[in-house]
């Protein structure tokens, strides 16, 4: 019997919490928490109504690790699935550690006051967990997750060495509105106008953020630019891909996104310091997410699809040369909706982290301390995404990528 408690009620959340039900063979018993519990009770209810299956849910603060512990203590779960925001995930991996469970995340912890992305933190919490005998699985959505388990079927399948890794993520939906973000828009932005960064050389190089912009042509989507933007998987494959001699990301903006945000960041909406308004300290990109539309709520109204890849360079296994592979997953923004009830960009994330889940309530990755998703064998993750809504292709190109 595998039960386990996810925290968190957004879009991945439902994703994943759908997904668990459709594989109640796994997932025996289902528990959802969150700040707000109206939430969880209409992601409990759309779960009865396509499942039949019943999912208990609670209120709880992510950050109160008493009260947290306190829950995790009272249901007794095997494992905790953080969904919820990254500032969120050092408060949940001590709950885990104090209740002496294992714990999942999606995406790497990251402080309120500063846009900076890096697993210091977390694999800091190595010794604690291995000491607990508990398992912390890190980052398991697709970017990062799936891309990290791409890289290293590749290098397993494909590639005795990786020379370059390129991660390219193109969403090619439309959901009708004039400036919306398909996840959580605080995240969304503070990644975006953040400094990028690639790896080089055995270092990190920085430059202006969107200061570099390639077009290139998606499969399923069509010609898109795409900006070199830092993300938290460079650090770790970096890290479990010694032999990188470059790795960048990659990810698809369109120009009335772009208009947008230039806009907001001129006038200081997406500045995350605090301002006095009206006798009252706020944030400003916090108060601009209180008023764009909630991701959760374009998938009725989103069409066209998500296309999210690695393309890598290096050695051939069999001898032969020098190769680069291209290895994707094309997903349907109206196809996700129809299973789950959300867009592909959740869709995406959240069933990954099913899988993760999926991995570890198996015992099929298993281990004492903290991983990320490059330490495991790909091949039990690659064929559950093949068989549960995320299909993938590889094919070989002619020559490396010349941006």
């Amino acid at each position: 019997m595998s039960r386990v408690l996810v925290i968190g009620a957004g879009g991945v959340s439902s994703v994943a919490v759908h997904k668990m039900a459709m594989n109640a063979d796994i997932f025996t018993d289902i528990h959802l928490a969150s700040r707000t519990k109206a939430k969880c009770d209409a992601i409990a209810a759309s779960v009865k109504e396509r499942t039949g299956l019943g999912i208990a849910t609670y209120q709880i603060d992510a950050e109160d690790v008493p009260a947290l512990t306190e829950l995790i203590r009272k249901i007794g779960p095997s494992l905790v699935v953080n969904l919820a925001l990254p500032y969120q995930d050092l408060t949940i991996m001590d709950a885990c550690l104090a209740a002496g469970v294992h714990y999942l995340d999606t995406a790497n912890y990251e402080p309120k006051e500063e846009a900076k992305f890096e697993y210091s933190w977390q694999w800091a919490y190595h010794d604690r967990f291995r000491e607990a005998g508990l398992m912390a699985l890190l980052g398991s959505g697709f970017d990062p997750g799936v891309t990290s388990v791409f890289t290293m079927w590749l290098k397993k399948h494909r590639l005795k060495t990786i020379r370059t890794l390129d991660i390219l993520d193109c969403n090619g939906g439309d959901h009708g509105q004039a400036f919306a973000t398909n996840f959580n828009p605080e995240i969304n932005i503070r990644e975006v106008t953040a400094p990028a960064r690639h790896w080089e050389n055995g270092e990190f190089v920085e430059s202006p953020a969107m200061s570099k912009k390639v077009e290139f042509d998606f499969e399923g989507v069509g010609p898109k630019n795409m900006y070199m933007m830092y993300h938290e998987e460079l650090e770790s494959l970096a890290k479990f891909v010694p032999e990188l001699e470059r790795a960048r990301f990659w990810m698809t903006f369109g120009d009335e996104y772009i208009k947008h945000l230039t806009v907001l960041q001129n006038v200081g909406m997406t500045r995350i310091d605090p301002v006095i308004y009206e006798g009252k300290e706020i944030i400003p990109l916090q108060f601009l997410k209180a008023v764009l539309p909630e991701p959760a709520s374009l998938g009725p109204t989103t069409r066209g699809k998500t296309n999210i890849g690695v393309i890598a360079t290096g050695e051939s296994l069999d001898g032969s040369g020098e190769k680069t592979f291209y290895i994707k997953n094309i997903c349907d923004h109206e196809d996700a909706y129809r299973e789950t009830g959300n867009q592909a960009v959740s869709y995406t994330t959240g069933v990954p982290a099913m899988i993760g889940s999926a991995m570890m309530v198996q015992g099929i990755w298993k281990g004492e301390g903290v991983f990320n998703m490059e330490q495991f064998d790909p091949d039990p993750f690659m064929e559950m995404l093949n068989g549960h809504g995320l299909p993938w292709t590889v094919e070989e190109l002619d020559e490396p990528v010349d941006f």
